[in-house]
């Protein structure tokens, strides 16, 4: 159940100004040394640098990852990766028989840590991961944590590809404010894309987001849901998680199709005036080795401190949300999936165990901040500054957080000192609700102030 106060139109008065597009680089090389394998070229800009490193990029999907471009009218494929402490990074796919030699980025010459270059003739399709060195000559095989496409699991390379797509939900996006509004009826059906249907012929077979499309489209309209919330579509190697264990944080996953299969779903089900919210899971990751855990040979995502940077429950690494480049990197996520696949909506997936260091730890096992408390202000500050910059980008999206604590002012306006979520799952209320209907009948009476506790910390 969801579950919103305050009515947070605010949102559009309080927040930063919309996230722009940064311009290409104007200081971009006019004349490239074309006999290197790897060409020297940037789509960074020294104003994107240095908002990266504040933790204030939004739209580093625009600069990090593979692109396809034309330089010196020659097609081919710009990487960048960010890996600070890595002492090279190469390119390896199929186009170089994945010799780690031939193709070495470049690092650029400020403080940024990311590697960088143009690689002629690479084109769509193209598999690749980036070979990391690390300071301390460790060799790490990693894919692309900016992604568009990966091979279907268990192969784990990245894939070069575009997120070009004709839309047709322009008459959706004009009147979303008004429908997916917080004052509007809500009635959200939420499935798991890889078991709602299965092809008839071959049960063993995910049906792609392309040929789900018809079924459910007409399923949710006959059922009369104003919303569909899918469990994470971003790539995941593990089937049995659901989605929830992500390595690919910026790849539609290969099971489902192509990313333009996604979106003509997101189409489809816009075409019905029907909403589309996305499961997001910024808490944490798993240790997969091509992923981002000790990406550049070092605890780069995640924190050093295994008390900070692992989840006991899941065996899974939490991201290190102190360090800017970090909170860049999500927030940059969230805002590509509600810009690129025009997602209305964003679920925020165990937003307690981002909130509480002591989340599932025993006593003495939990690390405390600089006050000497559970919390984890990092992760307060990274959430406020997703739901300012969600907000002040798209007009008509809401964030919902999955949030099981009692947690105060989950849903209050940042600049009040809330995290800023237009909504939240009332996973408390339900708890508690629960309970109270195990209690006698005529014992109630004594419980009814657990019907309406949730309402205290929304």
């Amino acid at each position: 159940m969801l579950f919103s106060i305050w009515g947070l139109i605010y949102l559009a008065k309080f927040i930063m100004p919309k996230t722009k597009k940064v311009s290409e680089n104007k200081t971009a090389l006019t004349t490239v040394d074309t006999s290197k394998s790897v060409w020297a070229h940037s789509l960074f800009t020294d104003y994107d640098v240095d908002l990266f490193l504040v933790g204030k990029h939004f739209r580093l999907y625009e600069k990090m990852g593979s692109h396809l471009m034309n330089v010196q009218k020659t097609e081919g494929t710009y990487f960048a990766v960010w890996a600070p402490n890595a002492s090279s990074v190469s390119v390896v796919g199929v186009f170089n028989n994945w010799d780690r030699s031939t193709h070495p980025l470049n690092k650029r010459w400020d403080k940024s840590g990311i590697w960088e270059g143009f690689i002629p003739k690479v084109a769509k399709g193209e598999v690749y991961k980036y070979f990391v060195k690390g300071f301390d000559e460790s060799e790490h095989l990693k894919g692309d944590p900016y992604a568009r496409k990966w091979e279907h699991p268990p192969q784990t390379a990245s894939v070069v590809w575009d997120t070009d797509y004709s839309w047709k939900d322009k008459s959706w996006l004009a009147k979303r404010a008004k429908l997916n509004a917080l004052d509007q009826p809500i009635s959200v059906y939420e499935l798991h894309l890889g078991s709602w249907e299965r092809d008839p012929g071959n049960p063993e077979r995910v049906l792609t987001a392309r040929e789900v499309a018809p079924r459910l489209v007409s399923y949710v309209k006959e059922m009369g849901f104003t919303h569909v919330e899918l469990m994470p579509i971003m790539e995941f190697p593990f089937f049995p998680s659901w989605g929830y264990q992500i390595t690919g944080y910026f790849g539609a996953s290969s099971r489902y199709g192509t990313p333009q299969d996604l979106m003509f779903l997101i189409d489809a089900l816009h075409k019905e005036n029907i909403a589309v919210i996305l499961d997001w899971v910024p808490s944490h990751f798993p240790g997969d080795r091509h992923g981002l855990y000790e990406f550049d040979g070092t605890h780069l995502y995640e924190h050093a401190d295994m008390k900070k940077g692992f989840h006991p429950d899941w065996k899974s690494y939490i991201f290190n949300y102190d360090r800017p480049e970090v909170r860049s990197f999500l927030i940059s996520n969230a805002i590509f999936w509600l810009d690129l696949y025009h997602a209305d909506g964003l679920r925020v997936d165990a937003v307690a165990s981002m909130l509480y260091f002591n989340f599932s730890r025993e006593d003495g096992d939990a690390a405390t901040n600089d006050q000497g408390g559970p919390e984890n202000f990092g992760a307060i500050k990274f959430l406020q500054d997703l739901n300012v910059a969600v907000y002040g980008s798209f007009e008509g999206v809401q964030t919902i957080a999955e949030e099981s604590s009692t947690y105060p002012g989950v849903t209050h306006p940042v600049h009040a000192g809330g995290l800023g979520f237009g909504m939240k799952w009332m996973m408390g209320w339900m708890n508690d609700t629960l309970k109270y209907f195990k209690v006698d009948t005529l014992g109630r009476k004594h419980h009814h102030h657990q019907l309406s506790f949730s309402m205290t910390y929304a």
